[in-house]
């Protein structure tokens, strides 16, 4: 997964999560212990910019909540979960996960940092399809922030 140069200037939660994003792509294909990862995460990549406290977060907590998570995506997928492209289900988890465990995120910042993810690191069309599965979760979960307001 490449690291091409981003257009907008990116804070510590969008770093935490560009760095959680690699961090379960490799762990959804190798099966390695996350501890080791995260290990070799904090010390060969850069996250000085990132927050380190989101990226543990992600790192230990999707993980260990794969099966919600994934109960909450699978209606809304087109395709089985595990048939659904690494990067971009590593990126639909990170969203699923801060729809469930960050209320305090508004339901569209989720969905353009997952956007944002995909077009950095998905397959060329992988944006849309990230962003179609999360806005109907997130309509799902969250119904309150789909309000019509005048």
């Amino acid at each position: 997964m490449n690291n091409p140069v981003h257009h907008r200037k990116a804070g510590p939660r969008s770093w935490a999560r560009r760095c959680a994003t690699q961090a379960l792509y490799q762990w959804q294909l190798t099966g390695e212990e996350l501890t080791s990862i995260e290990t070799r995460f904090l010390a060969d990549q850069d996250l000085g910019k990132a927050d380190l406290d989101y990226f543990r977060e992600l790192v230990r907590h999707i993980p260990a909540q794969v099966a919600d998570i994934d109960t909450v995506l699978t209606p809304f997928l087109d395709r089985p979960i595990e048939q659904v492209d690494p990067v971009e289900r590593a990126i639909l988890r990170i969203g699923g996960y801060e729809l469930m465990q960050h209320p305090e995120l508004a339901y569209r910042i989720v969905i353009n940092e997952a956007v944002e993810l995909a077009k950095m690191f998905g397959a060329e069309q992988g944006h849309r399809f990230v962003n179609g599965v999360l806005d109907k979760v997130a309509r799902s979960m969250r119904p309150d922030e789909f309000v019509e307001r005048c």
